[in-house]
């Protein structure tokens, strides 16, 4: 079962008219609430909303003449009406999740619109699978907006992915209905050099009348920010200081604070508006990424909301950055982000601003979530067989295939070590000396350092012809014979498996190999926790509660292994990140991401 698609503005102008003066019933009265006026930046008591057409109609006291026979009427008993909530740049991949089941989640938390980059599945499945999502998206119950995936493959020259996209494709999803705009922009080396591509593609959003969304994931705010800049990304995520987040509204561009499950990025970001008395109205809230088990045990945009408030901003200022703010930038503000009339009647009640409990979510006109529970039908959309049985490897891989040999004679090496950095996506790198152990490198459990892999699996690639890329990592904990591999690798998704033993890590591998994708934890030789990733080998789709529980049990035994990191799985799939400092792993090598160059294991 489809969601019946809104109605425009204009094709229901006539009956929102009549309904606001009196002369015209309406669907749905909400009686009794107190209106967090998002234009004004008031909180304004003895107000009713009248909807029709899924859209409002009116906004003001006494709304009892727009009550008819067939009416339905909800009682706020005064409690705010809050405008639904806006992710204003999020990947429904991350959640492990279809966008069905992600919208099922999050919309009992308040999150009534999403913008959504589905970069993950077009690095594996390319165009076909950007429209798989983009039809699933235009099902939804709630408002799930489309960007067109920008850079597929992340960093051409530096990694292979499963797909290609350029100016040509972006310009034909541009004609697509559900697209606003192009995804965030990450090859910014590209862009500050002028790279034919990269300015084909946003010439096609520009030229679409749509918004190019930015991706400076560099400290440096010289010459290269400012050539990126000019190039024409009108946001930015990639921000962890309050300088970042200055720098960027100063040159025109909106500052998108993030707060996913491992990116904590907002509380010192904030900061150009509490203390620098910066203008709020740039300044956005968003995830980026969220795993299944904080959407189910801890919420969404609420999450962030919360976060916000804690850290100093106004009830109403953090409202602002997750509801107006968002729908301004992409040119939304006449349809969501808002209650006022003609706006799409997305509304949540609730009794406190400053814990933003969801006590009931209304979105289009209709009541799709309450006391946490999703009341709206699921759509019938499902995935077909060609966005399965995606994990294409050459062969079973063995212990071999894991292990790095040490020059003839040494006793220590020094190496490159890719180093986690908790709570944030930036690594770093690391140089350390590590033993010679028979003439191997087996890294280094005094200094926490372990094994990293990572095995192609689009092309099936023979690990013996590049197939398998070794170096270590540093960050994790792991203290047992033990490995970690998921298919789910941004952004190229091979497969990245992080272990103490070979032996482990084949094991690991060969298991998604035999499901098809997902998350396995290996201990001790023996399959400790599981997660079935069928679609593109990035999503479930079954329920949210399942996956998040299946994540949980992966989360457990991560911590079984010794790790002690937050949300070390986040971490864990963005190792193979090659457009975020310092050094990552790819299906070509190391890459030094602050000169984006190929580097050796050794130094």
């Amino acid at each position: 079962m489809s969601a019946a698609p809104i109605p425009s503005w204009p094709d229901v102008a006539a009956r929102l008219v009549a309904v606001a003066a009196g002369r015209a019933h309406a669907d749905m009265v909400i009686r009794g609430g107190t209106w967090a006026n998002v234009h004004s930046g008031e909180f304004i008591p003895g107000i009713d909303l009248a909807i029709a057409d899924g859209r409002f109609a009116y906004c003001g006291p006494d709304a009892s003449p727009c009550i008819g026979p067939d009416t339905e009427v909800i009682e706020a008993n005064g409690r705010y009406l809050v405008p639904g909530l806006i992710d204003a740049h999020m990947h429904v991949e991350s959640g492990m999740l279809t966008v069905t089941e992600f919208a099922r989640a999050v919309a009992p938390h308040g999150t009534t619109s999403m913008f959504i980059d589905p970069h993950e599945i077009a690095n594996v499945l390319g165009v076909p699978g950007v429209r798989l999502m983009h039809d699933e998206a235009l099902e939804q119950p709630v408002n799930v907006f489309v960007q067109a995936p920008s850079c597929v493959p992340s960093a051409p020259g530096l990694e292979n992915a499963g797909a290609e996209l350029g100016p040509d494709e972006i310009a034909q999803m541009m004609t697509w209905p559900g697209i606003v705009g192009l995804g965030e922009v990450m090859n910014f080396p590209g862009v500050a050099a002028g790279d034919q591509k990269m300015l084909g593609e946003i010439a096609a959003t520009a030229r679409a009348g749509k918004t190019v969304g930015g991706h400076y994931a560099s400290p440096d705010l010289g010459r290269p920010f400012h050539a990126y800049a000019a190039g024409g990304p009108a946001d930015d995520h990639e921000g962890t200081r309050w300088e970042d987040a200055a720098a960027r509204v100063r040159q025109g561009m909106r500052a998108m604070l993030r707060l996913g499950s491992a990116w904590h990025d907002v509380a010192e970001q904030v900061r150009a508006v509490t203390e620098m008395g910066l203008d709020s109205r740039n300044f956005i809230l968003c995830t980026d990424d969220c795993h299944s088990g904080t959407l189910v045990n801890d919420g969404h945009m609420n999450r962030v909301y919360r976060h916000a408030v804690a850290q100093g901003l106004a009830p109403m200022t953090a409202l602002q950055m997750c509801t107006l703010n968002s729908a301004s930038h992409f040119g939304m503000e006449r349809e969501i982000g808002a209650i006022a009339p003609g706006r799409r009647a997305d509304v949540i009640l609730t009794s406190s601003m400053a814990e933003l409990p969801v006590e009931m979510v209304i979105a289009r006109g209709k009541v799709v979530a309450e006391d946490g529970a999703m009341l709206a039908a699921r759509p019938g959309f499902a995935y077909p067989d060609s966005a399965k049985n995606t994990v294409n490897m050459a062969r079973d891989l063995a212990a071999a295939d894991f292990m790095l040999a040490a020059p003839a004679g040494a006793e220590t090496v020094r190496a490159r070590v890719i180093g986690v950095v908790e709570n944030q996506a930036p690594t770093k790198a690391l140089e350390l000396d590590l033993p010679v152990v028979d003439g191997g490198l087996p890294g280094d459990p005094a200094q926490d350092v372990c094994r990293i892999a990572l095995v192609e699996r689009h092309r099936a690639v023979a690990p013996e012809d590049g197939g398998v890329v070794n170096g270590f990592v540093s960050g994790f904990g792991y203290d047992i014979p033990c490995a970690v591999a998921s298919t789910v690798a941004h952004d190229s998704h091979h497969m990245i498996v992080v272990g103490t033993c070979p032996e482990n890590m084949a094991l690991a591998a060969n298991r998604l190999r035999e499901v098809g994708g997902g998350v396995v934890v290996m201990k001790e030789g023996a399959e400790a926790a599981l997660v079935k990733l069928p679609v593109a080998g990035l999503m479930s789709d079954a329920p949210a509660e399942e996956v998040a529980a299946a994540a949980d049990g992966m989360v457990r035994a991560m911590e079984d292994c010794g790790c002690r990191l937050n949300n070390a799985y986040m971490q864990h799939s963005l190792l193979a990140l090659v457009v975020i400092p310092e050094l990552r792993i790819g299906d070509q090598g190391l890459v030094d991401v602050r000169v984006f160059e190929k580097v050796g294991v050794l130094v």
